[in-house]
């Protein structure tokens, strides 16, 4: 019976690791060449690839094991040159090392914070705080002031597409019209519906209205938080103080911008037919104003329709500045660059493995 063959090491095939991680190099060098910020996410997660490919080597180069055939011409057939298929036995290996290191670096969560055009901007959190009291169906706004706030906040809302919007309405009380969404088709159906009376017209509670809607924004986790006050009196109802609401709104971070409207200064000059009957009803710009300030938001005055539009509009161009300077702080991920060679690696191998590079015991 013949001896069998002394047993060798398995070898490590590193052409064929070379021939996979070189050009595999070079395209994410091409790729990424334009790069100036990159990161890991998960940079701890890097010192997973060199261990899985040392286990996947130590396990998956096999050892060749003793020759038992005997052949006649035993010596001229080792004389020749493998053939392409033995050379690449070892392939299924190559690949699987590759996939490895890929998902090792795919887990690891490359980011670039320099993709700009790529990223999907994070949206704001915006709640509108809308006085329902009665002095709100003054005829000096057309055709009057409930309705030019129902039109310019249903335009507001169509303008900001990405962004979730909830409605708190207030008058002697306070209460949570719409949640923040962004279903924005059905928050402007709701907002079409808004009529006088729905809520106690007789005060407004500009304190509570402002406590409802930070209520709504306490367990946002959005970048930025935005409260839009409309109201057109003095605050005269309630049991939270505005003061207390625009403090509470600076601990969570929450911008409120204030919109006074009405042509107060020449209310008492109009008649009762003008004025929709309503008498004279008591301003406070001023605690408008701070608590504006108090939350670095602004305060704006709208004496007539155009001016509620443009009020508003300015209110859009100051969000969209606090959205283009968060943009430089956002990151996009780049993993699916590794993970989806990876996987396409792995399948490969099985392939392979199916095939004439199938490895029997």
């Amino acid at each position: 019976m013949p001896r069998p063959a002394p047993q060798t090491r398995g070898r490590v095939p590193y052409r064929l690791l070379a021939a996979l991680f070189v050009p595999a190099a070079l395209v994410y060098a091409a790729l990424f060449r334009g790069l100036t910020t990159f990161r890991f996410g998960h940079p701890w997660l890097l010192l997973l690839p060199p261990v899985a490919v040392g286990l996947v080597l130590l396990l998956g180069i096999r050892r060749p094991r003793p020759a038992y055939l005997v052949h006649s011409r035993a010596s001229e057939l080792g004389a020749e040159r493998p053939g392409i298929v033995a050379r690449l036995r070892d392939l299924p290996v190559a690949l699987r090392v590759f996939s490895v290191a890929l998902l090792g670096l795919g887990l690891a969560r490359p980011q670039t914070s320099t993709r700009e055009d790529n990223l999907d901007l994070e949206g704001i959190d915006i709640v509108i705080t809308l006085d329902m009291s009665g002095s709100m169906e003054e005829r000096d706004l057309v055709p009057n002031r409930l309705e030019a706030a129902k039109a310019v906040i249903q335009d507001f809302v169509r303008r900001r597409p990405s962004d979730r919007i909830g409605l708190v309405i207030f008058g002697r009380e306070a209460y949570t019209y719409a949640p923040l969404t962004l279903d924005h088709g059905t928050l402007l159906r709701m907002v079409a519906d808004l009529r006088s009376g729905i809520v106690d017209g007789r005060g407004t509670a500009i304190g509570n209205g402002l406590g409802v809607a930070l209520a709504r924004l306490r367990k946002s986790d959005a970048k930025s938080k935005v409260v839009i006050l409309l109201t057109d009196g003095d605050n005269n109802a309630g049991n939270i103080s505005p003061i207390q609401a625009a403090t509470f709104a600076q601990k969570l971070g929450v911008k409120i911008y204030t919109i006074l409207a009405g042509a107060h200064d020449s209310a008492a000059e109009q008649d009762d037919d003008t004025r929709g009957g309503g008498g004279r009803y008591p301003v406070n710009p001023k605690l408008l104003e701070e608590i504006a300030s108090m939350t670095g938001g602004m305060p704006y005055l709208a004496t007539d329709t155009n001016a509620l539009v443009r009020r508003f509009q300015s209110i859009l161009e100051d969000l969209e500045k606090s959205r283009i300077k968060d943009r430089s702080v956002l990151w996009a991920e780049l993993y699916p660059f590794f993970l989806w060679p990876a996987f396409a690696a792995l399948l490969l191998e099985t392939l392979l493995r199916l095939s004439r590079l199938r490895r029997l015991p």
